[in-house]
């Protein structure tokens, strides 16, 4: 997780010290806006309104170190959606309170003001009604476990529902385990409900919100300077026969060879997942699963298959559901990483 911090006194600054101390993993840097001379902090030449523009667009999470109105003010120009918008956290710079202002389910800022509230023994402050509630929180569950959301507008009007006291519709295609809470009603007919689903093809209920897990990796080989157009025809193809949501595909996985082909790289990016690369050696060092063969690729690539191998070597623990097609000069093969509908932390 990127995290960057700015603090606008010296106390604040000792403070934000002490919290990248403590988040040992993530990636923390301090920033200080103020003329006090402090060690292990980074100096904001510039306007702190311009600090703010810059990471507002490239940290998962922003943290203003001083009174809540300034983080406010600050970050009132660049809020866009929830969706995409970092988690904002504000710390007065005593280190009593930490308050999650901004993106508190899906940007993560609630956890993370539980976490360095726990760190620096300060009050977390959090507002957002669910959890002051102690309910169910779609959004921040399909967060947690890697899972797309169909409609935000239909996510508020569960969690408005679920703060009502009243009851959603769960239908799920994948197994559940732990305690559904009692916020769901497995198989219940009210005319809201969430379905869970790879294909998210059915709409069981009158208002379905549709959440689909990210278990997919797409491995895919191709010829030099094959345009993106014909990628996309296969893999529409595939996951159309075999009824799988685009919106599950978590990753696209190759040979390191094609780390710079164009028509790879563009479809990776238009459809929002990252590109994964594997060297030959990595590639033929996996265990032998029965991945199809191919000399000529061999010959070229020094391994006989890259779109299974491929697949297989950037999933966690997954199956091949889909072995090697090809067409117009694009192969493709599908791996499936398990997924249950885990309730055991809820």
């Amino acid at each position: 997780m990127k995290i960057r911090m700015i603090a606008f006194s010296r106390s604040g600054c000792e403070v934000g010290n002490k919290i990248c101390t403590a988040l040992k993993g993530y990636d923390c840097r301090l920033f200080s806006k103020t003329s006090a001379d402090v060690t292990g902090v980074e100096i904001v030449t510039g306007s702190s309104w311009d600090w703010t523009k810059e990471h507002f667009a490239t940290a998962d999470a922003i943290i203003f170190i001083g009174a809540a109105g300034i983080a406010v003010r600050h970050i009132a120009p660049f809020i866009k959606d929830k969706v995409i918008d970092p988690a904002v956290i504000s710390i007065d710079d005593r280190g009593w309170f930490v308050i999650s202002l901004l993106s508190g389910h899906i940007g993560g800022a609630n956890d993370l003001t539980k976490k360095i509230a726990e760190k620096i023994d300060a009050v977390p402050v959090i507002t957002t009604a669910t959890d002051i509630h102690d309910k169910f929180s779609v959004d921040s569950y399909a967060e947690k476990h890697d899972m797309h959301i169909g409609s935000m507008l239909l996510a508020k009007d569960v969690s408005s529902v679920i703060i009502d006291g009243r009851r959603v519709g769960l239908l799920s295609d994948l197994p559940i385990t732990g305690i559904i809470p009692p916020e769901l009603d497995l198989f219940g007919k009210e005319g809201l409900g969430i379905y869970v689903s790879y294909s998210g093809s059915k709409d069981p209920f009158a208002r379905t919100l549709r959440l689909t897990p990210r278990c997919h990796i797409l491995g895919i080989g191709c010829r030099r300077g094959t345009p993106t157009e014909n990628i996309e025809v296969l893999v529409k193809e595939v996951l159309d026969k075999e009824n799988i949501s685009i919106k599950s595909v978590k990753a696209i996985a190759s040979i390191d060879i094609k780390k710079d082909e164009e028509g790879l790289l563009v479809f990776s990016k238009k459809i929002g997942v990252e590109s994964i690369f594997f060297s030959s050696e990595e590639l033929a060092s996996l265990p032998e699963l029965g991945f199809t063969p191919s000399e000529a690729v061999r010959r070229i690539t020094g391994v006989d298959n890259i779109c299974e191998r491929a697949a297989y070597a950037a999933s966690q623990d997954g199956e091949i559901i889909v072995k090697r097609v090809s067409k117009d000069g694009v192969t493709l093969a599908v791996v499936r990483e398990p997924f249950f509908l885990d309730f055991s932390e809820e």
